[in-house]
């Protein structure tokens, strides 16, 4: 019986470990909102600039999958961090106009976006999130860059 038991051990902060991740689920969807319903754009500044350009580069592609390359004008929530700048030239290189704090005319079809890098257990979750289509994925960081750790996760609204 005490074998039994011994085996059983690593289950024992399972539950503990699923209550984590709940709770980390539901606080992320607990951050501060704008005004149309985004997430406040928001990225540490010490993510590198290679790393923070190859996530951007990788979200971006990812997103006009879901939106359509170089379709829209994009209004981008923007912070200082490298991860916003890289994120910007990104847009631009996928051919997408970006307007950040201007106002644009009524006629011109805007998709607002906004994104979220947390630092977690030595990688750093990226989110990308519009009105439409929220994207989210893993990363792992290197000084010469980044490489995804986990599979792209799509939700799709409305």
């Amino acid at each position: 019986m005490r074998s039994f038991l011994t085996h059983l051990q690593p289950l024992h902060a399972l539950p503990s470990f699923a209550a984590g991740c709940t709770l980390a689920l539901f606080l992320s969807g607990c951050q501060s909102l704008g005004t149309d319903g985004l997430t406040t754009s928001n990225a540490p500044a010490e993510i590198s600039g290679p790393a923070a350009s190859a996530i951007a580069g990788d979200m971006v592609s990812r997103l006009a999958e879901q939106i359509g390359p170089g379709t829209a004008t994009v209004s981008l929530k923007q912070d200082s961090s490298p991860f916003g700048q890289a994120l910007e030239a990104a847009l631009k290189g996928w051919g997408y106009a970006v307007v950040t704090d201007q106002k644009i005319d009524g006629a011109t079809r805007t998709v607002p976006l906004a994104y979220v890098v947390i630092p977690f257990e030595g990688q750093v979750l990226a989110r990308l999130s519009t009105n439409s289509v929220e994207l989210g994925r893993a990363y792992t960081v290197t000084t010469t860059g980044a490489q995804p750790a986990s599979a792209l996760s799509v939700m799709k609204r409305g």
